[in-house]
């Protein structure tokens, strides 16, 4: 099984500081994430001024106007290049979400590697197919969109690009943070078999409980929010993760990723002793003289499975000792003829 492809959400909690934002990308490597994805967008280009923030952004920020909120936490090009090359330092994937054409525009000048388009722009069709038509990994979150509104955008994606290669859909709720119960788990699987893609999970939930378990659901990628500390101002900073609990849940993934292993049941090679000690074999219950034909009260199943095992039983009923056989015999065919 390909290993589950983790994604730290640094989005916004930045807070508009590039020194706290570069801190994050060390704070995501250092956790074991696979990448750091932050947010791309200018305020004039998303939302009209006096756009009422969510109500949770109002609880954490207590901003009434998105427009206002969302300028404090821009990051300019050169910041986002900053932080793209600090990655690469550091040694751990950058990328970012962009609200806009532009916005993808110099993420692809950047040398992203990948685009993730957020669940609010699923139903964006000119952001959607020019995301698609880059041609690079496509990551789609699908918060609050019906099965028919996920398949409308992955109908842009292939007229864009050609193909749906390369392309994974996020199971989420958006809801920040998202109750245990709104978060339909079993949708992920639903999905890919839906769609015939990977699909992956965008967790806004408190803790690494839905992350684990989605992993065991089939989701290839993870995305969590990271922050340095909870109680910091900004809209994300509450539902997400601080560092050692994003260690946690990173390692918990990769756990759970080893114990799935492949889609067959077979046995593997540690239970190879295992069978050898815990199955039987026939055995000799009684002396059985040389040329005696074997009756069921002469022989019994005991362990261990070194001998005849006990679906042969039939077979060996009936068969004739060419030697004399000690009780307590592992039997074995040459000990044996068969009628």
């Amino acid at each position: 099984m390909a290993e589950v492809f983790v994604i730290a959400e640094a989005g916004v909690n930045h807070n508009g500081d590039i020194d706290l934002a570069l801190r994050l990308c060390e704070a995501a490597r250092e956790a074991g994430a696979d990448a750091v994805k932050f947010q791309t967008f200018r305020a004039e280009d998303l939302v009209v001024p006096g756009a009422p923030t969510a109500a949770y952004q109002q609880r954490q920020t207590g901003e009434q106007d998105q427009f206002s909120m969302l300028r404090k936490l821009e990051l300019s090009p050169e910041q986002h290049e900053q932080l793209l090359r600090h990655c690469q330092r550091i040694g751990i994937e950058f990328f970012s979400t962009p609200f806009s054409i532009a916005a993808v525009d110099m993420l692809v000048r950047l040398g992203v590697r990948r685009v993730k388009l957020p669940s609010g722009e699923i139903t964006h069709r000119a952001l959607v197919e020019r995301a698609a038509a880059t041609q690079l990994p496509l990551i789609l979150s699908t918060g609050m969109a019906t099965m028919d509104e996920i398949r409308e955008a992955l109908t842009w994606v292939q007229a864009a690009r050609g193909h749906t290669r390369e392309v994974t859909v996020l199971h989420c709720t958006s809801a920040y943070p998202a109750s245990d119960g709104a978060l339909n788990l079993r949708a992920i699987p639903v999905m890919a078999s839906a769609l015939a893609l990977p699909v992956g999970y965008s967790d806004h939930s408190v803790g690494i409980e839905a992350s684990l378990a989605a992993v065991s659901l089939g989701a290839t990628v993870i995305e969590k929010h990271l922050t340095l500390d909870t109680t910091l101002p900004g809209p994300d900073h509450a539902a997400s993760l601080e560092p050692s609990a994003f260690a946690a849940m990173v390692a918990g993934i990769r756990r759970i990723s080893a114990m799935l292993g492949e889609a067959r049941k077979e046995p593997v090679p540690e239970e190879r002793d295992a069978a050898r000690v815990a199955r039987r074999s026939i055995v000799a219950a009684v002396d059985i003289p040389a040329g005696a034909a074997l009756r069921p009260e002469m022989i019994a199943c005991r362990r261990p499975a070194t001998g005849i095992a006990p679906r042969e039983w039939d077979r060996a009923v009936g068969s004739v000792a060419r030697e004399p056989i000690p009780a307590g015999t592992v039997l074995q065919w040459d000990l044996l003829q068969v009628p």
